[in-house]
């Protein structure tokens, strides 16, 4: 797996190491192991969510606060998604910035 850091300090564009042959492909798409080490982080993974949209659906900002704050970790299973993240800490020095990626299917 690949982090590639995006220009808001811990936001992290993931690319998996994808096995591929004649009869399709196969990629670890979690591991909270080489997670944490590529990462420097020591977050619990604790749910996994679903979602399918419609093509020119936009889904609404989520945050959440302490002590319930939450990391998000999104992937497009078929076509393609444009993903933001805008940084709405206040004490942040990048408050009011975003970093937007393409998710595709095909990048797994």
């Amino acid at each position: 797996m690949l982090a590639t850091p995006l220009a808001i300090p811990d936001i992290l564009l993931l690319t998996p190491t994808v096995f591929s042959d004649a009869r399709g492909f196969f990629f670890e798409s979690f591991n909270q192991q080489v997670f944490q080490q590529l990462t420097g982080t020591d977050f619990t993974f604790v749910q996994d969510n679903h979602s399918r949209s419609q093509r020119g659906v936009v889904r609404g900002l989520h945050y959440q606060l302490a002590p319930k704050a939450q990391g998000k970790l999104v992937r497009a299973i078929a076509g393609e998604v444009f993903d933001v993240v805008v940084d709405i800490r206040k004490d942040s020095p990048h408050f009011g910035q975003w970093v937007g990626a393409h998710l595709t299917a095909e990048g797994k």
